[in-house]
């Protein structure tokens, strides 16, 4: 993927080198250059940046507000993030834009042959035309295999003569040097403990070159302070420690990756980082000036916002001192509907109340046990031992009586609710002896039953 953007990076670093004829200087261009190309998005995202940081103890008194419902906070900052017109994100994207390009310069870098020159990998190869003439010429690489272009290319520069018949387009000297310092060459970890000290003209290129990643690292430790210093962010409570660690954590990644590539890369992101500060200088000069301006006018406002709300609350509580304070007739959209619906409701269950036909009295049924109708049996009574159920046995025995004594011949006044007895039916009765010659009969019938 790299590769794409490698090649026009790397015709680019050779027409440089072209116009300059120093390998350094060429690099220096180059940074500028990149800047030069990347100032557009950074300014695009510089002030994204800057407002953010001076929104973080507002974002930090929601996130403790708001610490136990995360649902909760996030619609809260979305909203606060909307009413302060800024995007969290539009600082991140644009961030993230040198560090292709820097892969881009490492293939570039590490493959100055096919990269910068445009030579065809399969010269390079076994049985391909350079690669012949470096065995001739018994070429034998110091480095690994990642880094042979290097070795190769200042190879190449040192018997041009012999390389230069073979009339390869593209193909021509490269010089790494810079200052006495050697760009292609590697740093070493090393260094202090096993170089000759001895000899000056052995120690101080090595020594430059063990200086480029920690001028690295230094550079990058120093952009972070100076950013900081420039943009004062508010840290909450508890993540000073976490700011600490990265804020250290880049400029120790700068210095690790500068020890294991060409140090062009490292002399390159030097230059990079040296550019980046100057322009954080000035944009944030810049930009301060333009978000002092915007915050001045936004209180001035937020202050004259609230002055007419006070004025207005006084207004309000002196008509209401006076009774002259009246209801607003003028509502929402949204009350309206809600005082219609409310309404509706209510009239809906006047009518009802009104209209509702007359509840029955509900019926106690004893032997029902919640769904089960009969679950103590059909005869229950629980009164039946209690002062009511005899009671009610006592009536239950003269009505009896009472009926007995209308079926003997007395009769239901249904006016007196009583019973009248004819005495002159009963006397009757009597002397006919129909009661005694059924009794007689009865008599006579047992007799023969038992004879037999």
């Amino acid at each position: 993927m790299f590769e794409a953007i490698a090649k026009p990076f790397g015709q680019f670093l050779m027409l440089l080198y072209s116009w300059v004829g120093n390998y350094g200087v060429a690099l220096i261009f180059f940074a500028v250059a990149i800047r030069i190309i990347l100032l557009p998005f950074q300014m695009k995202s510089k002030p994204g940046m800057m407002r953010q940081a001076r929104l973080q103890p507002k974002v930090a008194e929601l996130q403790k507000k708001y610490a136990s419902n995360k649902a909760k906070l996030n619609e809260e900052m979305a909203k606060f993030y909307k009413e302060e017109g800024v995007n969290p994100a539009s600082g991140c994207l644009w961030s993230f834009l040198p560090l292709p390009i820097l892969f881009a310069l490492f293939l570039v870098i590490r493959q100055p042959l096919t990269m910068m020159m445009g030579i065809s990998p399969e010269l390079l190869e076994e049985g391909g035309a350079i690669f012949e003439r470096l065995q001739f010429l018994v070429f034998k690489p110091t480095i690994q295999q990642s880094y042979i272009q290097l070795e190769q290319a200042q190879f190449i520069s040192e018997h041009f003569a012999s390389f230069q018949v073979l009339d390869i387009p593209g193909l021509r000297t490269l010089n790494f040097n810079f200052l006495g310092i050697n760009l292609g060459a590697q740093p070493q970890f090393d260094f202090l403990w096993t170089t000759n000290w001895s000899n000056s003209s052995v120690w101080l290129p090595g020594l430059a070159l063990f200086l480029i990643p920690l001028l690295s690292g230094g550079s990058q430790f120093a952009a972070t302070a100076i950013n900081r210093k420039l943009n004062p962010a508010f840290t909450p409570e508890g993540q000073g420690k976490s700011m600490q660690v990265m804020m250290m954590l880049m400029p120790l990644l700068s210095v690790y990756f500068a020890f294991i590539t060409p140090a062009a890369l490292g002399f390159y992101w030097t230059v990079g980082t040296v550019i980046q500060v100057a322009q954080d200088v000035w944009l944030t000069k810049r930009y301060t000036k333009k978000l002092d301006a915007e915050d001045a006018l936004k209180n001035e406002e937020r202050l004259k916002k609230e002055a007419e709300l006070e004025a207005k609350r006084l207004e309000t509580e002196r008509r209401k001192a006076e009774g002259l304070a009246e209801r607003n007739p003028s509502t929402s959209k949204k009350k309206k509907q809600k005082s219609e619906k409310q309404g509706q409701l209510d009239r809906a269950a006047e009518w009802e109340k009104k209209n509702a036909p007359d509840e029955e009295p509900e019926k106690i049924e004893p032997s029902r046990v919640d769904h089960r109708r009969f679950a103590r049996g059909r005869s229950y009574d629980p009164d039946r031992y209690s002062g009511a159920a005899k009671d009610r046995d006592a009536d239950g025995d003269s009505e009896s009586e009472t009926r007995g004594l209308g079926l003997l011949g007395g009769g239901f006044d249904e006016d007196d609710n009583e019973y009248e007895e004819t005495d002159d039916e009963a006397e009757g009765l009597i002397e006919e002896g129909d009661f005694s010659e059924d009794e007689d009969e009865d008599e006579d019938d047992d007799d023969d039953e038992d004879e037999g």
